[in-house]
């Protein structure tokens, strides 16, 4: 059996997945609740491996600052994160990293991605790693996408809409749920279009 695969992105209304450097909307456009900060750690706290690019990798650990290896301190939901074992897709970086469990592979994401669907006993979630969830989506590799879509619409500062390179795909909604009154958690099972089929 293999294991589950989710990409899982945050975006503004507008569908993107963070801003430039004109804009001051900080983490979470500044919208989080209690909520979702309870959702957040659910998320994070079954057993489950995190597989990251090297992008989405270095902005981690350079938000999270100096002595990312230590959980102690952190927000509950951040400590969660960091304690998942995690694999990171680089062909690009070496050595042992500041993460508490994290494994480096070198390769093509497509490749890295299908072994670890049939080797883990944990499912796998993936959080932002636009490039790399694109070619997995496009692989057919992406058994859920789960969007947390805040209020806010970043049309003069917003970089990376989350699904821009992701081809064409049919969704099927699976789940959605309301957090803190604002916040939209979408979830989606995907499947790339057949031009077939309409």
């Amino acid at each position: 059996m293999t294991a589950t695969y989710t990409f899982d992105v945050f975006c503004s209304l507008d569908g993107y997945g963070s801003f430039d450097e004109h804009g001051d909307w900080g983490g979470y456009w500044g919208r989080q609740g209690p909520g979702f900060l309870e959702r957040r750690l659910a998320a994070y706290a079954p057993d489950q491996r995190l597989v990251l690019g090297a992008t989405t990798f270095r902005q981690f650990v350079s938000l999270l600052g100096p002595g990312t290896a230590s959980v102690e301190g952190r927000d509950p939901d951040v400590a969660a994160l960091l304690s998942m074992p995690t694999t990171v897709v680089s062909s690009t970086l070496t050595g042992p990293q500041d993460w508490p469990d994290a494994t480096v592979v070198a390769g093509d994401a497509v490749e890295v991605v299908a072994r670890l669907k049939e080797t883990s006993d944990v499912p796998l979630r993936s959080h932002g790693s636009l490039s790399m969830n694109w070619a997995l989506l496009a692989a057919g590799l992406v058994d859920r996408i789960q969007v947390s879509v805040f209020p806010v619409v970043t049309a003069r500062t917003g970089v990376r809409p989350i699904l821009a390179g992701a081809g064409e795909l049919d969704l099927e909604l699976l789940e959605a749920r309301t957090f803190d009154g604002r916040i939209q958690e979408l979830t989606y099972r995907p499947t790339v279009h057949d031009r077939r089929d309409g």
